[in-house]
């Protein structure tokens, strides 16, 4: 095996008991498999951000919630929150629940995460590897998984690394979890299927293939928006939730967190989510723009991306905004990549000063890829 992608130390990915320390305190990430959660779960949230950390609820890429500003005290009172609320339904496999779905569907989100939580051995799985579940719209099957399932007919395609190399199966939860203790087995230090390299193929072997393939598809920039039946999908700018907005959330039954970092609430109201700032306009300039927390909230990072990337005045391809080159949060798939260094801003690679981001990021977005 080629060791060129090999990794180096632990997987550090934060979850909810496993805290990071930031700048600005403690993060913890609490995995929603799915991104469901219901009204009393949001709410159980919500007080924990406002009370021990520093208020608000971030939306990730893999529509998970994180919580910062945590003291030296709210890790171990999180924690018990989250038992309670029955958000920890397993705290072995809590950094690995690491499961999308088609929103605002399951599409056999719950089985997967019940049957990944009931294997030991699958609890050494990196905190970074991802299952991907789609109801066949193509619109998280492309997304970066490690493993996804796409249905194809009566079957589905299990795609290993972002590609189908032709594995077609009746059973998608058990073809996923073969495919993760397969990666367990083959790895040699990497956290990521694709990262395998030619060796993913072996797993695909041990699947089964076919000569069939689907064409690559192409996600949507921002997920579902609008009128969805007698849900509303709406963007979260920047995928920050204030308290005014979960507020306005929590009156609903539950919530459909989306891996475009925004939310599906059935029943919602249009003119309730528009008014505390969520975004149902496809057109909106803020739909695919987002950017990692920078300063001064991580240590590392060389600008304050959030205010720069609430500039962005013009739709078009997904944007992400990054304090550093480490570029976290970063949506996989065609984005335009600005970039924080000394003196100002790479935008796709061309060096630009931070006053004239706005304008180039925005411009930027209106290239043909």
């Amino acid at each position: 095996m080629s060791h060129q992608n090999r990794r180096s130390g632990a997987d550090a990915c934060p979850g909810a008991l496993d805290v990071h320390q930031a700048a600005d305190g403690g993060l913890a990430r609490v995995r929603l498999p799915g991104g469901r959660i219901t009204s009393a779960q949001l709410s159980v949230l919500a007080a924990a951000a406002r009370e021990l950390g520093s208020g608000g609820l971030e939306l990730t890429s893999r529509a998970n919630v994180q919580i910062r500003g945590l003291g030296p005290r709210g890790p171990a009172e999180l924690g018990a929150r989250l038992a309670a609320a029955g958000l920890l339904p397993s705290i072995s496999h809590e950094k690995v629940r690491n499961i999308m779905s088609s929103p605002p569907g399951d599409h056999g989100a719950a089985a997967l995460d019940a049957a990944l939580c009931a294997d030991p051995a699958l609890a050494a799985l990196p905190g970074r590897f991802l299952f991907a579940l789609d109801s066949g719209a193509g619109d998280v099957a492309w997304l970066g998984a490690d493993v996804a399932a796409l249905p194809v007919g009566a079957r589905f395609a299990i795609l290993l690394g972002g590609e189908d190399h032709g594995v077609r199966v009746c059973d998608p939860v058990e073809a996923m979890l073969a495919a993760a203790r397969a990666f367990l087995e083959i790895r040699d230090g990497q956290w990521r299927m694709a990262e395998l390299g030619p060796d993913v193929a072996k797993i695909a072997d041990r699947l089964g293939t076919s000569p069939e393939r689907v064409p690559r598809g192409r996600p949507p920039t921002g997920g579902p928006l609008g009128r969805i039946g007698d849900a509303v999908g709406a963007a979260v700018p920047l995928g920050r939730l204030d308290d005014r907005q979960l507020a306005v959330l929590i009156k609903a039954e539950h919530v459909v967190i989306t891996p475009w970092r925004g939310v599906v609430v059935p029943r919602g109201s249009v003119a309730e989510l528009t008014a505390v700032g969520l975004v149902v306009d496809p057109a909106a300039a803020g739909i695919g723009v987002t950017a990692c927390t920078g300063a001064p909230g991580c240590a590392k990072s060389l600008a304050d991306v959030r205010a720069d990337a609430l500039r962005i005045t013009r739709s078009g391809r997904p944007v992400h905004f990054a304090g550093c080159a480490r570029r976290c949060g970063r949506p996989a798939g065609d984005v335009v990549d600005v970039v924080a260094v000394d003196g100002g801003y790479e935008v796709d690679g061309r060096w630009v000063s931070g006053g004239a981001v706005a304008g180039a990021a925005a411009e930027a977005r209106q290239e043909q890829r």
